[in-house]
């Protein structure tokens, strides 16, 4: 069974290892000891968590797009038609183009809190930890 210690939970989470500590000591994350006394959480009790806190923050949401990623808007670049905005949501950078005017009806600029919603036919997942195949 795949485990992760308390820091590499914390990087896949986007928090610091002191937030995961807390949720361990609170109860709200499972973690076990291993042989050297150090906490380990499992994989599969690390995904149930994730699942539940994308339950709670997806509400009352009608929409059949599922991929939803809040962040911090970084950067907006406009022209006459069209708009880059890059979001960081956690560890990621998320690049949107869309029209100035759509950016402009959202009131996105620099620093303002914003959610990435991706709905796409394809997605790519790999393993860091494992070669990647042809």
């Amino acid at each position: 069974m795949t485990t992760f210690r308390i820091s590499e939970a914390a990087a896949l989470l986007g928090v610091s290892a002191d937030t995961v500590r807390r949720w361990v000591d609170g109860g709200r994350l499972a973690a076990d000891r291993d042989e050297h006394g150090h906490r380990r959480v499992p994989g599969a009790e690390l995904a149930a968590f994730v699942r539940s806190q994308a339950d709670d923050e997806q509400g009352d949401r009608f929409s059949s797009a599922r991929n939803r990623m809040r962040g911090i808007v970084t950067a907006v670049h406009r022209d006459g038609v069209m708009a880059q905005v890059d979001l960081q949501a956690g560890p990621f950078r998320i690049v949107s183009l869309m029209s100035r005017e759509a950016a402009d009806d959202l009131g996105l600029e620099v620093g303002v809190v914003a959610e990435a919603v991706v709905k796409s036919t394809t997605v790519v997942v790999e393993r860091p930890d494992r070669p990647h195949s042809a």
